[in-house]
């Protein structure tokens, strides 16, 4: 696996130029077919999973994220994860993403919202 912060800075990047073109396709294709996306403490909204690509290409087709993030302290590995700290443009919000690896694909990416 890349340094954390080398990988943290290539999501973060791809991110950022989806939300720009508002075109999501390169963005998620660096999922896999089979990743899981899960969002916890979404504001008004909670929790939210979507599991296959069918699933996670429909919610970021009607649910596009129009902000984009910054890093907000040290990537880190944790227990075979890449751990990326984060903060809104816009208002500043933090959270944090954990991204799991199968290769050079993401198979889990769960963003937690403080």
């Amino acid at each position: 696996m890349s340094a954390p912060s080398d990988i943290a800075n290539r999501h973060v990047a791809a991110f950022n130029e989806a939300v720009v073109t508002g075109d999501f396709a390169d963005f998620l294709g660096r999922f896999d077919d089979a990743a899981v996306i899960r969002f916890e403490n979404v504001p008004s909204a909670g929790l939210l999973e979507f599991a296959g690509r069918p699933a996670y290409t429909q919610a970021y087709a009607r649910m596009p994220p129009d902000d984009q993030i910054d890093i907000a302290g040290p990537p880190r590995e944790d227990d075979g994860a890449v751990a990326i700290p984060f903060a809104w443009r816009r208002d500043g919000a933090r959270g944090t993403m954990r991204l799991g690896f199968t290769g050079d694909r993401i198979m889990r990416m769960t963003v937690t919202f403080d």
